[in-house]
């Protein structure tokens, strides 16, 4: 068995830029705007940590890059994850690291709970995506890239669970897109 992108038989932004319509879904205006919500995050924490200290008399250069190391820290656990669809594949990419699921060859869908709700997408080549479903119902092009590889991947009799979290995620987008128009239209 070869590489991963040779058994998919395509590289993974193969359906990039396609005049079909095929091309990359994203997140970007939220996303843009949760980034600089975390870099507000750690540059407040850092500010109000120096001045604490330097207040107090007791700021050194260690005390300094611990504060500094402590803000960074914050800022990677903060840092939100850019949840991008193309054709056939569905990709969530963190500070480090893209995980990509082949949304016609999906086997699993699970609903993970803790303290915030997470979706795991699983593929038959072994890809798992983690996202937060709020992103598929504040985005709905995402949600039809992904819903349109979760149906091929049913029809194809590889999708074994999951119908029941993407049933509730549809009706989900499906409420939220009903309420918008009955928002935009005076019908509230």
């Amino acid at each position: 068995m070869g590489r991963r992108d040779e058994v998919r038989g395509e590289p993974p932004d193969a359906h990039a830029g396609r005049p079909d319509g095929s091309g990359d879904a994203t997140n970007a205006p939220e996303w843009v705007q949760e980034l600089w919500a975390t870099v507000r995050c750690a540059g407040v924490l850092l500010a109000l940590v120096l001045l604490v200290d330097w207040g107090s008399g007791r700021l050194t250069l260690w005390r300094a890059a611990s504060w500094f190391a402590l803000a960074g820290l914050l800022f990677v656990v903060l840092y939100p994850a850019r949840v991008s669809a193309g054709g056939n594949w569905l990709a969530s990419r963190r500070l480090v690291r893209e995980h990509r699921v082949r949304t016609d060859l999906l086997v699993s869908v699970r609903c993970l709970d803790g303290i915030s709700q997470r979706i795991l997408l699983r593929d038959a080549l072994g890809g798992r995506v983690e996202i937060d479903p709020e992103v598929l119902v504040r985005h709905p092009q995402l949600w039809l890239r992904l819903d349109q590889g979760a149906r091929r991947a049913a029809a194809d009799g590889l999708l074994r669970c999951g119908a029941t979290v993407l049933g509730r995620i549809s009706r989900r987008v499906d409420h939220e897109n009903a309420q918008a128009v009955f928002k935009a239209s005076g019908l509230e």
